[in-house]
């Protein structure tokens, strides 16, 4: 069930999780929550700055979620996903809400959706054919199927920040749509939500090899329609459970390679327009795992703190 401003947010029955999303974006209590967040200076999260010394933080890459323990931290229950499809959004929910939510209490959980931009718009009528073939419309479907599995459940999710779609997304001299922000950085310690960018120093530790268990993940049965568990807050560790690459996968990596950046970016994004300047790169360093001259504790290392 979804509440907006400690109020029941009912629609018709019969309406469609696209219907209550636009709804939902089209409340002023909502509009006036996003303009706020958008008017907050980006916080740059970085290993190298010196102020990143005496702090943590666990980083969220795509699929994955974790869950802060109550008992460490001041602001209570606290989950984060980043979620890519609507194929996971009823699992990867129940599967947050195991570790955060009292199914008997009458509490309301927060819940702030936060970036995703519109790819459909027709705007991108000015893009050359190729562009606009691959701008296919993630968006619209994965936020709406997110509000529609918000109101069906027995839950009382109240929606604080709905940042996405038109309210994230702003526009070239071409019509070319982006992403206003990228992601967000919670505080813990008081459960608050700033907008923020990463460098690739900050989504450590183990980058590689997580990445490379969320690309096995998509043909791996026992992962279909779940997130993946990476982070353990009793212990302070990452825990990353052994996976493997599927034929398909490997041929994939191997052909990866003989491409351009231009081709890799269209045959392995769903928004090129809209990707982070290390897209290509990071792909190119996944697939590297797979070159059979260099060896493979040249390409990354198990650190301390971390259990593969």
């Amino acid at each position: 069930m979804i509440y907006v401003g400690g109020v029941p947010f009912a629609p018709d029955d019969s309406s469609q999780g696209m219907d209550t999303l636009i709804a939902l974006m089209e409340l002023p209590v909502l509009m006036s929550a996003s303009n706020s967040f958008k008017s907050m200076p980006e916080k740059k999260l970085s290993v190298s700055e010196p102020s990143s010394k005496n702090r943590k933080w666990v980083h969220i890459f795509q699929r994955e979620f974790a869950t802060v323990d109550p008992a460490l931290v001041d602001c209570g229950m606290l989950s984060v996903a980043h979620m890519d499809s609507p194929n996971i959004v009823d699992a990867g929910l129940t599967q947050m809400l195991s570790l955060v939510a009292n199914h008997d209490s009458d509490d309301l959980l927060d819940v702030h959706l936060i970036g995703a931009f519109d790819d459909i718009s027709y705007q991108h009528s000015h893009l050359d054919k190729i562009s606009r073939m691959k701008m296919k419309g993630f968006s619209h479907p994965l936020c709406a199927k997110i509000i529609e599995t918000l109101r069906n459940r027995s839950e009382k999710f109240q929606i604080q920040t709905l940042h996405v779609l038109g309210h994230n997304t702003r526009w070239d001299s071409q019509g070319v749509g982006s992403f206003i922000f990228h992601g967000f950085v919670v505080e813990t310690s008081t459960g608050s939500i700033i907008p923020a960018s990463f460098d690739r120093s900050s989504k450590c530790p183990d980058e590689i090899v997580r990445r490379i268990r969320i690309t096995s993940s998509y043909d791996d049965p026992s992962w279909t329609g779940k997130l993946l568990d990476t982070y353990d807050t009793i212990t302070d560790h990452f825990v990353i459970h052994p996976c493997a690459w599927s034929i398909r996968q490997k041929e994939m990596a191997l052909a990866l390679q003989n491409l351009s950046d231009t081709e890799i970016l269209l045959n392995c994004s769903s928004s090129p327009s809209a990707e982070c300047p290390h897209f290509v790169d990071n792909l190119r360093r996944d697939v590297g795992l797979f070159d059979p001259t260099p060896r493979l504790e040249k390409k990354f290392s198990v650190k301390a703190g971390t259990c593969v």
